[in-house]
């Protein structure tokens, strides 16, 4: 057990296990949808230098217990960079690029080795009073990566810096399928029997897109570094060579940036940025709904569209607290069935994060906007707007000219957005009719073409 958290002064039992209870219940489509897919990822030679390194390889254990194939890419500059001092040398840098000439190879050569050895030492601890009682990680090495020289560039000679030529995928694919994770240091190897040194995110990107991986995740230095950037939550490829043009950002940031709108371009499905610094970041941004981290993807996200069978649970799970408060009137999952053509749903890597109905009434020109709601992980970021800036755009498409609400506590959201206070009789008949005098519900009334 972890003896430092043993030391914290108690907490309220129950607020405890609330927490726990939720965070797991929030956790567990994560846990499905991740078993038996393939993340590689990547983290310098300062993560096994700092001493809650450990920490990082118990989360790495545990995504291998669950059933995650692993791909592990490390780095080792500081370590190489700490052999070259000894020896009175240092790495040179030409316009951002490496020049390892043979004293510099032979501290990558040494520095490689050591860092493997320290990785796969922790993934085979097993004592009983630690996160890693009863596990075994099963973890190999090997010439995985063909590498070409850099070459001369500008008439500078780049020595034994190289570029990923091609990643050996069979062998990597019959080892993951083993149950194996595999370790692949920043070294790759020609058919002439040379040694490169390479990018750790040149290796990693290459990896994944040979894999065809479902995520590659960098884990990246620097406390703060995403959030004093200014990045989004989620960008996607085609964003991000703007951005860079645009904003000044950490070298090691823009090469990441680059590497993963590459991976992305290459068929990787997601890749992720997460500050290796912050505690349990990996894990926050692997199985919670905020994330931890920056997401590039091809594709958007979040997408809006129409309700499937499948979402009832979802919308069932937003409208819930909404209907217990009596913000909303409660429905049954017959009547979302019955009305499931009417809504629509923002969808969130699978997860229904907010949704909202649409009811024509043509005779009047009219619609009934219903059920706006947006799950509370995700409010405050124009969500709900977005859901009736679209449907205010389907109503129109269908000829309609007004858009009305009933509300009992959200009439000023409504107001900040375009509508009017208006009486009962300006409903579509067939609405006044159902009118619930008890709950007394405000009548709002917006103009679409105006």
């Amino acid at each position: 057990m972890d003896t430092h958290r043993l030391a914290n002064p108690p907490m309220d039992p129950s607020s405890t296990q609330d927490a726990f209870v939720e965070w797991v219940r929030q956790a567990t489509p994560y846990i499905h949808a991740h078993r038996g897919r393939t993340f590689v990822i990547a983290f310098g030679g300062e993560a096994v230098l700092d001493a809650r390194f450990p920490d990082l390889v118990h989360d790495i254990a545990l995504l291998h217990g669950l059933g995650i194939h692993l791909v592990l890419v490390h780095g080792a500059r500081p370590q190489i960079e700490q052999r070259l001092r000894a020896q009175g040398a240092e790495l040179s840098y030409v316009n951002g690029l490496r020049i390892t000439d043979d004293q510099a190879l032979a501290c990558v050569k040494e520095a490689a080795g050591i860092v493997r050895v320290e990785i796969e030492a922790l993934l085979s601890l097993g004592l009983a009073n630690s996160p890693m009682a009863g596990v075994r990680v099963p973890v190999v090495s090997g010439n995985f990566v063909t590498a070409r020289p850099l070459g001369v560039i500008d008439g500078v000679d780049y020595a034994h810096t190289g570029l990923v030529r091609r990643v050996d995928q069979h062998s990597l694919r019959a080892l993951l399928d083993q149950g194996m994770v595999v370790l692949m240091p920043p070294l790759g190897y020609s058919p002439t029997g040379e040694v490169f040194n390479l990018s750790a995110a040149d290796v990693a990107r290459s990896t994944a897109a040979a894999l065809g991986a479902d995520k590659l995740i960098f884990l990246i230095e620097g406390q703060g570094m995403l959030a004093g950037s200014g990045l989004p939550l989620t960008l996607l490829t085609q964003d991000i060579d703007p951005l860079l043009k645009s904003t000044q950002l950490p070298d090691d940031l823009a090469s990441y940036l680059r590497a993963g709108a590459e991976a992305c371009r290459q068929g990787v499905r997601r890749v992720h940025l997460v500050e290796r610094g912050r505690e349990g970041a990996l894990m926050r941004e692997l199985f919670t709904r905020k994330g931890s981290g920056t997401l590039i993807s091809a594709e958007p996200y979040e997408r809006l569209r129409p309700a499937r069978i499948e979402d009832i649970p979802g919308i069932l799970e937003l409208l819930r607290p909404l209907e217990e408060r009596g913000i909303l009137i409660r429905r049954t999952r017959e009547h979302l069935e019955t009305d499931l053509n009417h809504f629509h749903v923002l969808d969130c890597d699978g997860l229904v994060i907010a949704c909202a109905a649409l009811y024509p009434y043509p005779e009047e020109a009219m619609a009934e906007l219903a059920c706006l709601a947006v799950h509370p992980d995700y409010r405050s970021a124009g969500r709900g707007e977005h859901l009736l800036t679209h449907l205010s755009e389907l109503a129109r498409t269908q000829g309609l000219r007004h858009l009305f609400v009933l509300t009992t506590q959200t009439a000023q959201w409504f107001q900040e957005r375009g509508f009017a206070p208006a009486d009962i009789e300006s409903l579509p008949s067939s609405k006044r009719a159902f009118y619930d005098t008890q709950r007394n519900s405000k009548v709002f009334l917006k103009d679409l073409l105006s």
